[in-house]
């Protein structure tokens, strides 16, 4: 399945981000106060991520509307990814939140498959670029 999903064009990697983004928003949104306890964080951090991922989300699939992504929209979308995946492992190392097992084990997944998401997206735009420039 990686293999699959390693060769989408940016265009598709940004669909799948955006939708992704969408859901994690959403889910934080309606669940994130049962979930609070269970995970060990504070309902408000998962209530305002939620929020703040569905923008997001909508700007991801404005960058990806155009059949040829924007390159300034691409290298913000990647950027915010990996701000995403720094603030998801900085959270905990630095004290900020005390989760639980789970709520680690939350935190340590939904953050790789971000990184994942932001190290493909990285590939589609490098190798849009290189196929640009042959």
């Amino acid at each position: 399945m990686f293999d699959i999903i390693a060769r989408l064009s940016l265009r598709n990697l940004l669909v799948v981000d955006a939708l992704t983004c969408a859901a994690m928003g959403t889910l934080l949104l309606v669940a994130g106060g049962p979930l609070a306890g269970p995970l060990g964080l504070p309902a408000d951090l998962l209530f305002y991520a939620g929020l703040l991922l569905l923008p997001i989300a909508a700007f991801m699939g404005l960058v990806a509307l155009p059949a040829r992504t924007s390159g300034p929209g691409a290298v913000i979308v990647v950027a915010g990814n990996w701000l995403w995946v720094a603030a998801s492992i900085a959270l905990p190392v630095l004290g900020l939140v005390a989760p639980t097992a789970l709520g680690l084990a939350v935190l340590v997944v939904q953050a790789g498959a971000v990184a994942i998401l932001a190290i493909l997206e990285q590939k589609a735009f490098a190798g849009r670029h290189a196929a640009m420039a042959a």
